[in-house]
């Protein structure tokens, strides 16, 4: 850990930070935060050469490594001075909570023998609204809430940990979900669950309010819930989403009885596009009782609402696959 002059004519610590799910949708994002703020950054991922876009920026290094490996963990923490896990899961293979308390609970114990045995003091957590061992309605966020109890009840480790409701942004996996179904679904659009609630974060905002967690004291032992500044139901953001886009769909809502039984269907289909562990979690509105007071009060975000940033992705996307059409047609012509 180094301090260095910053831009307002002070010193700023400098850290190397090992991130575990580096290579996601807020890994990404966050890593480009960091960069700009210094920090050198140890990427783990079984894949290295499929994420060639952080190879080529300065102060990253990425390294073939599974998370799950303990003896990778300590090989690729002895020198760091912070460690931010982002590593979650949405589905698992079989439904019957194994596969999240792998992902989520199992590893974050490693973590915490990790940091413990190299002296890391410092560590993020990410986790989710409504995490909780006990009242979670879902694998998901049971394993989730364990896990979050876990790091914090570690000794010799400051955490935070951060519990964003669905987050959203260009290559988010929620907005884009329900685009590209819109775009297959011809007329109607059957929807489950859609009274639940939802207060969706910029994914911009969560990398924002973990970059300047890292160096701040104030923040050790907190958890913080993520929500952005509105509110809407399910159906809202699917209507938002299909009126973004130009497609003309009507969507049916699903009462409880059918949004069930798509579930269990969906269970087996490829990809699980829904599953029953999402049914569950469904179950619980994903919105904060103070809204978005967090992000504006504790880390001075002005936090961007879905309506004027969604338009800004799915639109371009969509006139850059047409430009994809067009290029094969070309080619084969």
């Amino acid at each position: 850990m180094t301090m260095q002059p910053d831009n307002k004519g002070g010193t700023s610590m400098r850290r190397r930070i090992c991130i575990l799910g580096g290579t996601g949708f807020v890994g990404k994002y966050l890593i480009n935060h960091l960069v700009r703020e210094g920090h050198s950054i140890r990427v783990l991922t079984r894949r290295r050469e499929a994420h060639r876009e952080l190879l080529v920026m300065p102060t990253v290094e990425v390294f073939d490594a599974n998370v799950h490996d303990e003896n990778a963990l300590n090989r690729f923490f002895a020198d760091q001075d912070a460690v931010i896990n982002l590593v979650g899961i949405l589905n698992e293979p079989r439904d019957n909570g194994k596969g999240f308390y792998r992902a989520h609970v199992e590893l974050s114990d490693k973590v915490i023998r990790a940091c413990r045995k190299h002296g890391i003091q410092r560590l993020l957590h990410m986790s989710a609204l409504n995490a909780d061992p006990g009242t979670g309605s879902s694998y998901y966020l049971r394993s989730k809430g364990e896990a979050e109890n876990r790091v914090h009840a570690a000794p010799q480790l400051n955490v935070t940990s951060f519990r964003p409701s669905v987050i959203f942004g260009p290559e988010d996996s929620f907005i884009n979900r329900f685009a590209s179904l819109l775009k297959k679904t011809p007329w109607l659009f059957p929807l489950a669950c859609p009274d639940a609630r939802f207060a969706p974060v910029y994914v911009g905002d969560v990398a924002t309010v973990f970059t300047r967690s890292l160096n701040d004291p104030a923040t050790y032992g907190q958890r913080y819930d993520l929500c952005g500044p509105h509110e809407y139901t399910l159906q809202q953001i699917v209507e938002r989403i299909a009126d973004t886009l130009d497609i003309n769909r009507r969507i049916i809502p699903l009462g409880r009885i059918a949004s069930t039984l798509q579930a269990n269907l969906l269970e087996y289909a490829p990809g699980k596009p829904f599953s029953r562990d999402n049914y569950r979690s469904l179950q619980m509105d994903s919105t904060c009782p103070e809204g978005d007071k967090i992000l504006r009060e504790v880390f001075g975000i002005e936090p961007a609402a879905l309506e004027s940033v969604i338009p800004q992705y799915l639109r371009h996307k969509t006139y850059r696959d047409r430009y994809q059409v067009f290029r094969r047609k070309a080619r084969r012509e």
